[in-house]
């Protein structure tokens, strides 16, 4: 039972998506070559920029009712495929993508793209307008995917706009994150807290839904992995501590043994997390079995050093959403970490939102300063005094905080665009990790309105990936997305959540 390396291993690595292009046989076999000479040049100039994490696949054009059904049923049973981008280089007629489209369950991408991108107004003539003519073909390809109701992003632009290869890049971002909630396997030891509504949810619509499978193991399991771990793989971590954080010296002295348990309890989570092949995880203060400390450094690493979500008090919500945002943010600045609502600032012209947790908010999101590892005393949980991580959220425009509710008959996601900011105060005497923000459009607003949608007070922060790779999330998933941000009145916000219920309950009929 090793340890992991905890180095963060790329969850795009060996993905792709594949880019297919629409043409018909209509223009003779020199029009179809030009066609896939200036699609090789548009995904080499795509893969290029650097701005795409998952590599651009170009396949054969697409001619025929038959290569449009085989594409779209090899995508969809490709593991390495994670999405799929349409491109009309010319009239494609759609009803040929009708058997194609309708068999697809990857996500989706149309590109409104072409190859020149300034029309050659003395040279122009029917022989380039037959050839270039994607402003035709991609309303033709619009119309079917609109009728059949497939959702999918949609991208404008010229394929050398930097704009272009952002948006595919988040989308990009986006399909990875669905990729990983398909594949997910959320390890919950014990259950969730006890007359807590917000963290309770239908697991088994939650795998329908998500993908994600959730289980619930036993934590004296756990504390039987703790048991075995070496010393050695305890020292290593404690290596690692003293490289990333600024221990406090009696961890390093007098409470040496209690630095010991805290990574001895880390290694023993890792352990069995990899031993069952799971990426996301959560606990309960009021189940801990026999374990010495409620586990705090270990989840607060989660997210930076292995990719994986984790929750409290039983979240398993909040999990599977840290886990999503940590993959969909792979590489950029930021992170992705549990974040609870503790506390408001109304003084004023400095409204902000105060959010942390007892224990487990991770440092991914950043910190001002170098995160301190200490030890305080916990008044829950009855157990010896817990190691924790404490530091501040580093300042970030257009973060967001998004939370899961299960409302009965579906899951809403809800989402506030917000503005990390540094407190106004020391917070010398909070000895835990926190971070304040000022919510947009207000702080008013912005809470009047989560109150209304039922969103939790556990929540996913993401500083890496902003509200436009959540959105594209959402969109895959199929799932209701109500979002806050600078433009939200309550009064229309309130009725868009009422049209959102009636159309889930149209959509639904049966």
């Amino acid at each position: 039972m090793a340890l992991a390396n905890t180095t963060l291993a790329n969850p795009f690595e060996g993905k792709e998506i594949w880019f297919g292009v629409g043409s018909q046989d209509l223009y003779g076999e020199e029009a179809l070559r030009q066609v896939a000479a200036q699609s090789v040049e548009i995904v080499d100039a795509l893969n290029a920029t650097g701005t795409i994490p998952v590599k651009l696949v170009l396949k054969p054009t697409l001619k025929s009712s038959d290569s449009v059904r085989q594409f779209m049923a090899d995508a969809t049973s490709d593991d390495r495929c994670i999405g799929v981008i349409a491109w009309m280089h010319t009239f494609s007629p759609a009803k040929m993508w009708i058997r194609g489209l309708e068999a697809l369950r990857k996500p989706l991408l149309q590109l409104n793209t072409q190859h020149h991108q300034e029309i050659p107004w003395d040279s122009i003539d029917m022989d380039f307008m037959n050839l270039n003519q994607s402003a035709h073909g991609d309303r033709e390809f619009g119309y079917i995917v609109t009728r059949l109701g497939i959702p999918r992003k949609i991208v404008v632009g010229h394929y050398t706009d930097p704009e272009v290869a952002e948006k595919i890049g988040t989308w990009a971002r986006a399909c990875a994150g669905w990729d990983a909630s398909n594949s997910m396997k959320v390890m919950r030891w014990g259950d969730n807290m006890r007359n807590v509504a917000v963290t309770e949810g239908d697991k088994t619509e939650a795998e329908r839904v998500f993908g994600a499978s959730i289980n619930t193991w036993a934590v004296n399991e756990l504390v039987s992995y703790v048991d075995a771990v070496k010393d050695a793989q305890v020292k290593e971590l404690i290596e690692d501590y003293k490289a990333k954080y600024d221990v406090a010296p009696e961890l390093l002295g007098a409470r040496y043994d209690e630095l010991f348990t805290a990574a001895k309890e880390e290694a023993g989570m890792v352990n069995m997390m990899n031993a069952y092949g799971t990426t996301a995880g959560v606990d309960n203060f009021e189940d801990l079995g026999t374990l010495s400390q409620l586990p705090g450094v270990a989840p607060q690493r989660f997210p930076a050093e292995y990719g994986w979500g984790f929750s409290a008090e039983g979240d398993w919500k909040t999990a599977v959403l840290v886990r999503i945002g940590s993959v969909m943010g792979y590489g950029l600045e930021g992170g992705a970490s549990l974040m609870e609502d503790y506390s408001y600032n109304f003084v004023p012209g400095h409204e902000m939102d105060m959010g942390s947790h007892m224990l487990e908010v991770s440092p991914s999101i950043g910190s001002i300063a170098k995160p301190k590892l200490e030890i305080h005393p916990l008044g829950i949980g009855g157990k010896a005094d817990p190691v924790r991580l404490v530091f501040t959220g580093k300042p970030k425009r257009g973060a967001v905080v998004i939370s899961m509710a299960d409302m009965r008959e579906r899951f809403r996601l809800l989402m506030d665009v917000v503005d990390v900011v540094e407190p106004e105060g020391s917070l010398k005497m909070l000895p835990c990790a926190r971070a304040l923000w000022k919510p947009r459009p207000s702080l008013k607003v912005a809470a009047e309105c989560w109150l209304r949608a039922g969103g939790s007070h556990h929540t996913c922060m993401t500083t890496s990936v902003g509200r436009e790779a959540w959105e594209d999330f959402a969109r895959i998933a199929g799932v209701e997305l109500a979002t806050i941000d600078e433009h939200t009145e309550p009064r229309a916000f309130e009725r868009e959540l009422e049209l959102n219920e009636i159309m889930h309950r149209l959509n639904n009929q049966h």
